[in-house]
């Protein structure tokens, strides 16, 4: 069996991940392409949107040849989802990579990032159930299950732990018993209810009250949701974080992947970030910069699922639905 390709074209970046036939990593990628910019109020993919992340597509193109990938899977999630034109932008991309986007489902998303985050805390031991917390551009997906856990190891307290950096593993995928996908992320929220640089209090307050009703509607719905023992977030506003309490000038996954945040901290960092305009956030070390403008709307995201879940910290995870999809690919 050849090397594998995922890449995942999402509402704020657009992202590769090559595996071995093993699993084992050979690349990991992540451009901040906005596809989804405007989609909210539009309802249409941009056309320099579409433009950006094409290119960056043909760039990805180069390295699974480099690195012989045979089987590809490309996905397209929240924004596309809501755009009445993603035709075009799937044909562009199906013309520069070799296949055609699948278009994820919210609850399709979720349980690939569940699959790919709980995968790696196989036996490491991180108490399940799981809520696993895929914190996008445009949407938010919960997947709660128990998970059937074995792996690299990954010890408990605070601070991190290592990993493989293995992108399969043993043990079968692990599937989440319950998932639900909220229209809540960082650039939807930013464009909805923050548009002050930096926001205003009100803004806060209104962005804070909607996914506050959306995690409380949800639970209501699905019980499941709130009967876990670990919060496992995902994505770039939750490694940013992880990031900024750590005063990293440059990505270090080693760092990053199973670092705790606790509830305290990430509302600290909220007030802080919400206090100082886009271009003083772009200074802080963790920050990147095409970042800074939806950071904001992303840590609302979280610090108020922490809060209505009530768990007092978050272990993030740089596995996540690249890894679920590499594991479809291996498997």
């Amino acid at each position: 069996m050849s090397a594998v390709a995922a890449i995942d074209c999402g509402t704020n970046s657009t992202r590769l991940l090559v595996a071995g036939p093993g699993g084992a990593t050979l690349d990991r990628l992540m451009v901040i392409t906005r596809l989804g910019a405007g989609v909210d109020r539009d309802r249409r993919l941009d056309p320099e949107a579409i433009v950006r992340t094409v290119e960056v597509l043909a760039d990805y193109r180069k390295l699974i040849d480099h690195h012989g990938a045979g089987r590809v899977r490309m996905t397209a999630t929240s924004a596309a989802r809501d755009a009445t034109n993603r035709e075009s932008f799937f044909a562009a991309a199906a013309d520069v990579i070799g296949v055609r986007p699948e278009l994820l489902s919210g609850d399709e998303e979720g349980q690939l990032s569940f699959a790919g985050a709980v995968a790696a805390i196989r036996g490491g031991g991180v108490p399940g159930p799981y809520l696993v917390a895929d914190i996008g551009g445009g949407s938010t997906e919960l997947a709660a299950g128990s998970g059937q856990a074995g792996g690299p190891g990954l010890a408990g307290g605070s601070g991190q732990a290592g990993d493989s950096g293995q992108a399969g593993g043993s043990g079968g995928t692990p599937r989440a018993a319950a998932v639900r996908s909220l229209e809540v992320g960082c650039v939807r929220l930013t464009e909805r209810y923050l548009r002050h640089d930096p926001p205003l209090r009100a803004e806060l307050d209104a962005a804070r009250a909607e996914v506050r009703s959306q995690v409380t509607a949800a639970i209501v719905e699905v019980p499941a949701l709130n009967a876990s023992s670990t919060l496992i977030g995902l994505a770039g506003t939750v490694a940013a974080l992880a990031a900024i309490d750590q005063r990293l000038d440059h990505y270090d996954r080693d760092r990053l992947h199973h670092y705790w945040l606790g509830r305290e901290t990430v509302e600290r960092l909220l007030a802080e970030l919400a206090g100082v305009p886009a271009a003083e956030r772009r200074t802080r070390p963790g920050v990147e910069e095409a970042r800074a403008d939806v950071i904001v709307g992303g840590a609302v995201v979280l610090a108020e699922l922490m809060a209505v879940t009530g768990h007092e910290r978050c272990l993030t995870s740089e596995s996540d639905l690249l890894d679920g999809l590499v594991q479809t690919l291996l498997s």
